[in-house]
């Protein structure tokens, strides 16, 4: 499960484009930061996660966040300023067990277009003449409709899907999807034959009742608590409009609603979800904060499970990006990015209301050398005031002070002997999911 947020200049701060994500998926799916130059291509054809689409001559230069396995991303940026993310949504129409995912949608999209509206046609292009399909899980079968938030720092649009029919709507101050349809009649476009099939298909007047009710499966969509997110993230964004800040986008994405919060107390109601079994079987895997300035964009990443633990790195195209090493698998492998991190983050499980402040008042100030100390730098960069190694010099700082932090943490709580509590089936879930990973604390 999965929630994007985006601000329109209208409504952040600086006047300026802002758009995040959540990525949720099996805790055991590791996700990889990965930088993609501008490529020349002579072969014909391109391997998907499932299938084969028609490969161009040249392609754009991408950073993405994607799942392990997969050739499609989660979300991710290009070279001219281009920010897409897609969230599963459970429809009347049929899946498809082989096709395109909305992941591989996503990349294909980033590395073939220059602006939002141009990446809206291409993705709408590719829901109508090859359909969607495909499972969104490793370990099991998993299938979904997709629903997109595509920007660059004039536009942003929201698109959503029900097998190959689609709306889309120009978002004017700030917007939220969950995993559930949002569209009701106030789209902008639509497929040309939406309404005829809606009211043969469902007895549905979409016109007068909407895109998502006419379309919504609703058990799915209720199990997921889309409606609850949607409507917390959104009541979120209208409480800042106006002064939305990257900051704020952080703070939304960390949310969880029960108060005195602990990972056996998560829920899918939550926006940064910890795994707890059967109930809330996914985990928030990474997360992307993009600030698209029409002369200059940021994009951070934490590539790193449970936001609230995490820390965002900035990401911009025209320097050295920073490498992330060995990638990973869903087996645990302490020489990887992402499951050193996640190491951590299963010893915080058990100390996690005893420690969690402490550490995050740790985190807070790399991450403000992240968000307040890296743009600042960066645009007397673009001004030609400092030289691209200093930029280079501070993303590899701020990189190294994570590392550091993470390698204290781990110590601390090793040596502290800090067991998973939470209960008998909580503690059963972890111990299957961490015997899966091979993952041993002892």
């Amino acid at each position: 499960m999965c929630d994007i947020l985006i601000a329109t200049p209208k409504a952040t701060e600086n006047g300026v484009m802002l758009f995040a994500k959540n990525s949720d998926r099996d805790p055991n799916e590791s996700q990889i930061i990965e930088y993609i130059p501008r490529m020349h291509h002579s072969e014909e054809k391109v391997k998907l996660t499932y299938v084969e689409f028609p490969q161009v001559e040249e392609t754009n230069a991408i950073i993405i966040s994607r799942p392990w396995w997969m050739y499609g991303a989660e979300m991710g940026a290009n070279e001219y300023g281009v920010v897409i993310g897609n969230t599963a949504v459970f429809t009347k129409e049929p899946y498809n067990k082989i096709g395109i995912t909305g992941m591989d949608m996503i990349r294909l999209a980033l590395e073939r277009t220059k602006s939002a509206r141009e990446a809206l046609d291409f993705i709408i292009k590719i829901i109508e003449e090859h359909g969607q399909g495909g499972s969104g899980s490793y370990e099991h079968e998993f299938y979904y409709h997709n629903s997109f938030i595509i920007a660059d720092p004039k536009e942003a649009w929201v698109l959503e899907t029900a097998g190959r029919f689609w709306v889309a709507k120009r978002i004017k101050s700030v917007y939220s999807i969950s995993n559930g349809l949002t569209i009701g009649t106030d789209w902008d476009m639509a497929s040309s034959d939406l309404v005829r099939y809606a009211k043969e298909k469902y007895k549905c007047n979409i016109k007068e009742e909407g895109f998502a009710k006419c379309f919504t499966s609703k058990l799915i969509t209720y199990f997921a608590r889309a409606k609850e997110r949607r409507e917390f993230t959104m009541s979120k964004l209208l409480e800042r409009e106006g002064s939305i800040t990257i900051e704020y986008f952080a703070e939304i994405l960390r949310a969880h609603r029960e108060e005195k919060f602990a990972p056996w107390k998560s829920s899918m109601k939550d926006i940064c979800i910890h795994y707890k079994g059967t109930f809330t079987p996914s985990q928030t895997a990474s997360a992307q904060i993009s600030y698209l300035a029409t002369d200059f964009q940021i994009h951070w990443f934490t590539g790193t499970s449970n936001t609230c633990l995490s820390i965002f790195k900035p990401f911009v195209f025209d320097v050295e990006p920073p490498s992330f090493g060995k990638k990973p698998t869903n087996k645990y492998d302490p020489e990887t990015y992402w499951w050193k991190h996640e190491y951590l983050h299963r010893l915080f499980i058990g100390a996690y209301q005893k420690y969690f402040s402490d550490y995050r008042k740790e985190a807070d100030e790399i991450e403000k050398k992240s968000f307040q100390g890296f743009p600042k730098k960066y645009l007397e960069f673009k001004k030609g005031n400092v030289p691209k190694e200093e930029i280079e010099k501070l993303i590899n700082e701020i990189l190294e002070k994570e590392e550091n932090l993470r390698k204290k943490w781990t110590d601390k709580l090793r040596r502290e002997g800090v067991k998973i509590s939470g209960g008998f089936f909580f503690k059963r879930a972890w111990s299957r999911v961490n015997k899966a990973a091979g993952l041993r604390f002892s």
